[in-house]
């Protein structure tokens, strides 16, 4: 028996999972998707980032437990302007990885989605969070397509001298991540086994978003029949 917080009958709307590595596009693609489909959206990741740099502000080691943190995390945590720099990131995989802050951050999610239903992006949405989510997608491109996507939305330039050894920086920390993020114990990014997984290295954001549209359509007419 599903507990009561996964049972669709006890969601007022459908539950969304856009899950995958960072820079694949899933932020982007979910924002859309909640917009198109008439949901609320939530940004999973921004409640590690928020606790990752929280910790870091305190002189804390993210590493070490934080799940006092996570426990007192409010609202206006999330929309700080200094979560999406490196440090953070590599702040935020060292919180996810610990049993209590994920247990902690939980029920945040999964109460998000209890009234409307919802869009969650992450790395555990369609596995961990709600393992029975509508709609399940897996969103990813090859390192090098990310580490591009990144440098150019923190305003790189592709000419710049020192283009070629950023991206190579960049690449290196997305795998490094990549690698905490699937072996961690709890919760590992993974693709769920009922996921569409969708590579992006050679899709637009347009083309990428109709065919997330498509599927979540499609599966939603079906839930519905």
């Amino acid at each position: 028996m599903n507990p009561p917080w996964s049972t669709p009958a006890n969601r007022g709307g459908p539950v969304v999972a856009v899950d995958g590595p960072a820079a694949a596009g899933k932020g982007t693609l979910a924002r859309c998707l909640a917009d198109a489909l008439g949901l609320p959206y939530l940004d999973t990741g921004l409640l590690y980032r928020a606790v990752g740099r929280i910790a870091l502000d305190a002189g804390r080691d993210p590493a070490q437990p934080a799940q006092d943190i996570a426990q007192a995390l409010l609202a206006a945590d999330l929309q700080r302007p200094d979560l999406r720099v490196a440090e953070v990131a590599q702040a935020a995989s060292k919180v996810a990885a610990q049993p209590a802050v994920r247990a902690a951050l939980v029920d945040t999610q999964r109460r998000f989605a209890l009234d409307r239903g919802a869009v969650l992006d992450g790395r555990d949405i369609g596995t961990a969070i709600f393992p029975d989510a509508d709609v399940k997608l897996f969103i990813t491109a090859s390192p090098a397509t990310r580490a591009m996507r990144r440098f150019l939305q923190m305003g790189g330039d592709s000419t710049a001298p020192d283009c070629a050894a950023r991206l190579h920086e960049m690449e290196a920390a997305l795998r490094a991540r990549d690698t905490a993020d699937a072996s961690r114990d709890v919760a590992p990014m993974r693709a769920a086994a009922d996921a569409h997984v969708i590579e992006t290295d050679t899709l637009s954001a347009q083309a990428v978003l109709a065919e997330a549209l498509r599927i979540a359509r499609a599966r939603l007419a079906i839930i519905r029949a």
